[in-house]
């Protein structure tokens, strides 16, 4: 045997049996990416608690599960993001599942998430309509389709990243207000501090909270230097203006198809595929629009070719090596739920027998259906948490709407130079204020399905993506 070749079994061989963390060897990584329309038949519901499109009456632009599987030649990971509002983690479960039976891909080294376009099916069991099981179950069959060709397209590759900060197009959509000046919330309480999503206040002082502008980019691309796929990461919570019963991926899905249409090759490869993911936008607003007004869906497109543009350049001036460490960590943590007491329950049931009274708030009647859903919650859930490390990257993921100072945190305290989190990873678990947030009210605070953690959540979380980011890195 060829000394060289028999020296580099030896070391694969060393490689799997003392772990991924020993690196893999220089010139085995390989990459796969692929797209997999998800978009739903007219009649599925595009409902949430609070915005009532319907059911889907037609199609603006169609709805994709793009994947990504990477192969350092002892591991394989795969990543998804899915043009979807929120999936729960029984759905991403069911597609990881059969993957992993078909595919091999152990089911915690798969990263799943949506985008949280609003323009889509929640498939999370916290619509104004029965769950549609018929399109969940769907779902997960083109989740592991999407990552099945993606393992099939696998080709020699390399990776790099690169940023830009890009704050003018974002805000805080909370705001801190003078004690008494904020309105009654739903439940009648005049307590609160912030005047958000739903909340009136006289007297605003500043943002309750910081934005995170950066724009993360992760390139991988062929050997000969043309484009396999570019994951993209911005906390901005969507960009909006849609048209009612219309289904569309919102700026996340034009950043993909921009991307694609700007990498195209010769065809000597699989089509390039353009993937944009949500940052950590729980407390972040749509896109800032300095008093300009589009038709609908017209900015959303301007947005996310504008970002393409800029994520195209930035690629053009970054590194891409083949010899990066893999590894990835996956814990789960169990919460107390938010459940309603019996004079929350009492008071719920009095708003809904007496429709035509008036009420502290215009929402007063959604938050107390939302009440009497959360008393059928357990009183605890298991949520899932997740790490990734490619060479000095490092990837955290949430299955929250995670605020912008909890995202800021985690990178602050990782100890990779090149960090970012993916939201609505693997499940949904609502919105994730920090206890000092809870203090203060306010809309991503009020206890519904849509933010049902106990208020201790945001600490614990940190905390856990903080270690699992230290555990990748030792």
């Amino acid at each position: 045997m060829n000394y060289l070749r028999f020296l580099k079994i030896a070391l694969l061989s060393a490689s799997v049996v003392f772990g991924h963390e020993q690196g893999a060897i220089a010139g085995t990584l390989k990459a796969g990416a692929a797209k997999i329309d998800i978009t739903p038949e007219p009649g599925v519901s595009l409902d949430g608690p609070i915005s009532k499109p319907g059911p889907a009456k037609g199609v603006h632009d169609r709805l994709h599960a793009r994947a990504l599987v990477l192969d350092d030649g002892t591991i394989q990971l795969a990543i998804v993001v899915c043009d979807a509002c929120m999936i729960s983690q029984e759905v991403f479960d069911a597609a990881k599942s059969q993957i992993e039976q078909s595919g091999g891909i152990r089911s915690d080294h798969m990263l799943m998430s949506a985008t949280h376009t609003h323009a889509a099916p929640r498939v999370a069991g916290i619509g104004t309509r029965p769950a549609d099981h018929e399109y969940a179950a769907s779902l997960s069959r083109k989740i592991a389709e999407a990552v099945l060709q993606a393992q099939k397209n696998l080709a020699p590759a390399q990776i790099g990243y690169g940023s830009f900060d890009k704050p003018e197009l974002l805000a805080c959509r909370r705001y801190l207000c003078e004690p008494g000046s904020v309105a009654a919330n739903p439940f009648g309480e005049t307590d609160e501090q912030i005047s958000s999503v739903a909340g009136s206040s006289s007297a605003r002082i500043r943002p309750a909270g910081p934005i995170d502008p950066q724009f993360s980019v992760l390139s991988v691309r062929h050997i000969d230097g043309n484009s396999l796929a570019l994951l993209g990461n911005y906390s901005v919570h969507y960009c909006g203006g849609y048209q009612g019963g219309l289904v569309s991926a919102d700026y996340f899905g034009y950043f993909g198809e921009s991307i694609e249409a700007k990498l195209r090759d010769n065809g000597e490869h699989p089509g390039v595929v353009g993937i944009m993911s949500n940052g950590t936008s729980g407390n972040t607003g749509s896109f800032q629009r300095e008093g300009k007004k589009y038709a609908p869906f017209e900015g959303m497109q301007l947005y996310g070719r504008m970002l393409a543009e800029e994520a195209v350049a930035t690629v053009a001036n970054i590194e891409h090596n083949d010899d990066l460490t893999f590894s990835m960590r996956e814990t789960q943590l169990q919460f107390q739920v938010r459940r309603p007491d019996a004079a929350r329950i009492e008071w719920a049931n009095k708003v809904l027998q007496h429709p035509e009274e008036k009420h502290p708030h215009r929402w007063s009647r959604v938050y107390a259906q939302e009440a009497l859903h959360l008393s059928k919650y357990p009183e605890t859930v298991t949520l899932k948490f997740q790490a990734i490390r490619l060479g000095d990257i490092a990837i955290a993921a949430a299955p929250c709407e995670v605020f912008a100072e909890t995202g800021l945190a985690v990178k602050n305290e990782s100890p990779f130079p090149k960090t970012f989190t993916i939201e609505l990873a693997n499940g949904y678990g609502g919105y994730l204020p920090p206890e000092r947030q809870h203090e203060l009210g306010g809309y991503e605070t009020w206890p519904a399905r849509s933010s049902f953690l106990e208020t201790t959540a945001e600490t614990r979380i940190r905390q856990t993506l903080s270690e699992l980011l230290s555990d990748i890195k030792n």
